[in-house]
């Protein structure tokens, strides 16, 4: 689940999707979250969360009881991302599956896995596209965003305690517009559920040049080399396993700007400083949790 340079980025393939009737079954996510359905799968991630990732978590105070929020994240653990489910667990237990939240999915996926997106919808997944969500902050719902998106799910192992946006600041915009305040979510424990060990992009970038088509006509931006289930060693951004690591969640303190409104979201060099805000106030909170987790091990 991710957010534009998906903005600037996403935005072009997301409009031309959004004439057809490709587009149409995307719009349709919006009314397709089933809270019974999630309701359903609650004992299965309750043993996940409880066994197989250990998780522990705080911070939950600072989520209001009621209004809508916009929740910014980190992705980890590639594909899989352990964290964000095990997070969605913690906010359906505390504030029930019918409290509304959203959390935004790359458009292509519906076309990678029309099967997999399917299913996503019913947990709220909608198609990242800056009308997708205010539609979604219309209807009350709070969102959840990656703003980092593939290139921060397959960071390498080295830089797993970094916070790496990858210059998307399409989320500030969609904060500035909506006038929300942006709550972090981050995570120890889940990018060691696999072990980036490169990307060779740029290689695989030039051999499409040279000819080689990308794998379902579309350009990955990332191209992972990884230790981890089910591969063994996985050359690509496939889809993994996690490894059982215990895993530990965070949510901040709410982040707030002097300016809000149409005029701030326009303005570059605000929305410049305000992403720096966001993502330095982040990168700190996530030191901490690195050495809270580090004393209590």
């Amino acid at each position: 689940m991710e957010f534009p340079k998906q903005v600037e980025k996403i935005s072009v393939s997301a409009d031309n999707c959004l004439t057809s009737e490709f587009s149409k079954k995307i719009h349709q996510s919006l009314t397709q979250r089933d809270a019974q359905f999630i309701e359903l799968l609650m004992p299965v991630w309750e043993w996940f969360y409880r066994y197989y990732f250990q998780v522990k978590t705080d911070g939950w105070h600072h989520i209001p009881t009621t209004g809508k929020v916009l929740l910014v994240g980190s992705h980890n653990g590639g594909m899989a991302s352990p964290d964000l489910i095990m997070m969605m667990y913690d906010w359906f237990s505390r504030f029930g599956t019918e409290r509304l939240v959203y959390g935004l999915m790359h458009p292509s996926a519906w076309k990678v896995s029309p099967e997999i997106a399917g299913l996503a919808e019913k947990f709220g997944a909608i198609v990242a596209h800056p009308k997708m969500a205010s539609a979604a902050f219309d209807r009350g719902a709070s969102v959840l965003v990656y703003p980092g998106g593939q290139y921060d799910m397959f960071r390498p192992h080295s830089q797993r305690h970094k916070i790496h946006f990858a210059g998307h600041q399409g989320f500030v915009k969609l904060a500035l517009k909506q006038e929300v305040p942006i709550i972090p979510v981050i995570s120890v424990g889940a990018h060691d559920s696999l072990i980036v060990l490169c990307d060779c992009y740029d290689l695989v970038k030039q051999l499409h040049q040279w000819g080689l088509p990308w794998l379902y006509q579309i350009d990955p931006g990332v191209f992972p080399i990884y230790l981890g289930l089910p591969w063994g060693l996985s050359i690509g951004p496939l889809p993994n396993i996690p490894l059982p690591v215990q895993i530990h969640t965070r949510v901040c303190h709410p982040i707030t700007f002097e300016r809000y409104g149409q005029d701030a979201a326009r303005d570059r060099n605000y929305v410049n400083a305000c992403y720096e805000i966001v993502q330095s106030q982040m990168q700190q909170e996530l030191n901490n949790l690195v050495r809270d987790t580090q004393k209590s091990s």
